[in-house]
């Protein structure tokens, strides 16, 4: 009987895998950007990086919600009668900071999107460098070739046309196989 494996269970916590030292143990450099695996080395080698991260990944989760839920309704049950003064500012306190934490990861958002940004316009600078690099020397090598036709046309050792013709095994005039125009 062929033994089945079970399949790779998930992680406990999705937040763990959302750690920037997770990111580059688990990255493979070839797939990964540079700019993302440069980003996760610099959080997680601060402290107060990876202690924002943490609030602000348990802060997105729906274990926040459930945790606040269950928070509010005691307390409005059991701890404080109506109006409830106390929890509102709690919760006040609580939206201050908060909201300090988003703006935090919308920073790092955009540290690291400018980080891609500059990584990606000099990779493109340097393809253009050694594209044209390619071209002025392609340009160059058709110039030579073109010097070196007229030369032996002008010697009267070539035809123009026959040359091309007998390397490629026909006779002058004859028809190509290539793909035809308009088909």
């Amino acid at each position: 009987m062929p033994t089945t494996t079970a399949p790779p269970q998930p992680t406990a916590r999705r937040r763990r895998s959302l750690r920037p030292s997770k990111i580059v143990e688990d990255s493979n450099p070839q797939t990964t950007h540079p700019a993302v695996l440069h980003q996760a080395e610099i959080r997680a080698a601060s402290i107060q990086l990876r202690i924002a991260d943490a609030i602000t990944a348990f802060a997105g989760s729906m274990n926040f919600v459930y945790l606040h839920v269950v928070l509010f309704a005691a307390w409005m049950l059991f701890f404080e009668a109506s109006p409830w003064p106390t929890l509102t500012l709690i919760v006040s306190l609580e939206a201050i900071f908060l909201s300090t934490f988003v703006m935090i990861g919308q920073n790092r958002q955009a540290a690291f999107q400018q980080a891609k940004a500059d990584r990606d316009y000099s990779t493109t600078e340097q393809m253009l460098v050694e594209n044209t690099d390619v071209t002025k020397l392609i340009h160059a090598l058709t110039k030579e070739i073109r010097a070196a036709v007229i030369a032996e046309f002008e010697a009267g050792t070539q035809t123009p046309g026959n040359d091309v013709d007998h390397r490629m095994g026909r006779s002058p005039g004859q028809p190509t196989d290539g793909p035809k125009r308009g088909a």
